[in-house]
């Protein structure tokens, strides 16, 4: 068995990044995202960057900071609502965006992964998405054609992982991370907690290992949320009819 672990972000990116590729990275605004590697990233200086990811992170976090050192060209995302500077170099023409329905954006990259090359969805159609699209007819309703997405490189983050690449998740920090793992040619894992080959019950593995070239574990995990809103307990309690 290989063993597949790596002590620092820059030995798992070792002889992986280049100017102009394509990268697919994990989370879900900043919950699940591979925190380490997208630091490790910005300070290589890599550039000319194409990114699929579900958004991109926030103006001073996540892949927000490889879009503020002007690393990347294009993204292939759903959501771009927690960015103010990606507004910003869209609306000025300086990004290119491919925007996509998020479950769209899902099965584009599970489709990469399982080696189908377009699929037809409902979605999109009679709207901007399905511009420049093959628009098909099925059973008297129009699907337009989506293709699948692979990338050069996938960085994931992952709750548990072991020197084989097994991995498993923790709850909704699962989001894009495991179609990511299989769409990338070369995956990245970067995990909170590295266990002992066996030690994750064959059932609980969400990523088996043949799709992980390299495991990372972190050195740090901010584990940042993006907006907090909160009320004071008495409101809580006026609100459920509760004595305060």
């Amino acid at each position: 068995m290989a063993n597949k672990l790596t002590t620092t972000a820059d030995e798992a990116l070792a002889g992986v990044l280049v100017d102009g590729m394509t990268i697919m990275a994990g989370g879900f605004g900043l919950c699940g995202i591979p925190e380490n590697l997208i630091a490790a990233i910005r300070a290589s200086g890599v550039k000319d960057l194409t990114v699929i990811s579900n958004n991109c992170g926030i103006d001073d976090f996540g892949l927000g900071i490889l879009l503020a050192g002007g690393q990347i060209r294009k993204m292939i995302s759903s959501y771009v609502g927690e960015n103010k500077l990606f507004a910003e170099l869209y609306l000025s023409g300086k990004l290119e965006l491919e925007f996509n329905p998020q479950g769209t954006l899902a099965e584009r990259i599970r489709a990469g992964g399982a080696g189908i090359p377009a699929f037809f969805t409902r979605t999109g159609v009679g709207t901007l998405v399905a511009e420049g699209k093959e628009v098909r007819e099925f059973e008297g309703e129009l699907y337009v054609m989506e293709r699948g997405l692979t990338a050069d490189l996938s960085i994931i983050k992952a709750w548990k992982g072991d020197a084989a690449g097994n991995l498993a998740y923790r709850r909704t920090a699962r989001n894009f991370n495991p179609m990511m793992a299989t769409a990338g040619r070369v995956t990245i894992a970067e995990v909170e907690q590295v266990v002992e080959v066996g030690a994750i019950d064959p059932d609980n593995i969400h990523t088996p290992g043949i799709y992980v070239d390299r495991v990372l574990k972190g050195a740090v995990f901010e584990k940042r949320i993006e907006q907090l809103t909160t009320r004071p307990k008495q409101a809580v309690a006026a609100a459920a009819g509760e004595e305060v």
